[in-house]
């Protein structure tokens, strides 16, 4: 398995997502992507932020943990808070899959983007149970 940290990272009401090539059935998702060799979690998710969305971020609460396991991934995400930075600054070539759009989504809107009730509903209550094992993606509405 390897691991890969996402930020959820909200503004009045909004949600940053990414507009990207996916191995799923969403073209919109959240920033974040692999933990490289000797970074932290914090380190790989503060690099992440900044290549996918421009964003300098701070890392608070860990939100939660799932796993993938088909795709071999544990998916770990915090919750992020702008610091500074440009959105829509990608840095290209960063990612693989090369990133059509960056943009803050009301949290009413996700569903048109392919993100379950289940998952705007535990944005909008902030993440209760915040920190723990969530089982697979799928419980969490991804």
């Amino acid at each position: 398995m390897h691991t890969r940290v996402t930020g959820i990272l909200i503004e009045d009401g909004k949600l940053l997502l990414l507009n990207q090539g996916t191995d799923g059935p969403r073209s919109w998702s959240l920033p974040g992507g692999r933990v490289e060799d000797g970074e932290s979690l914090e380190e790989a998710l503060v690099r992440e932020m900044r290549e996918e969305t421009g964003a300098d971020v701070e890392i608070g609460r860990l939100l939660y943990l799932c796993d993938h396991v088909d795709a071999h991934v544990v998916h770990i995400t915090f919750e992020a808070r702008r610091t500074g930075g440009r959105i829509g600054d990608v840095t290209q070539g960063a990612d693989t899959r090369p990133i059509r759009g960056v943009e803050f989504v009301a949290l009413e809107d996700l569903p048109s983007r392919g993100f379950s009730d289940r998952f705007v509903q535990l944005c909008r209550d902030r993440f209760p149970g915040a920190g723990s094992y969530m089982g697979p993606k799928h419980t969490i509405g991804l």
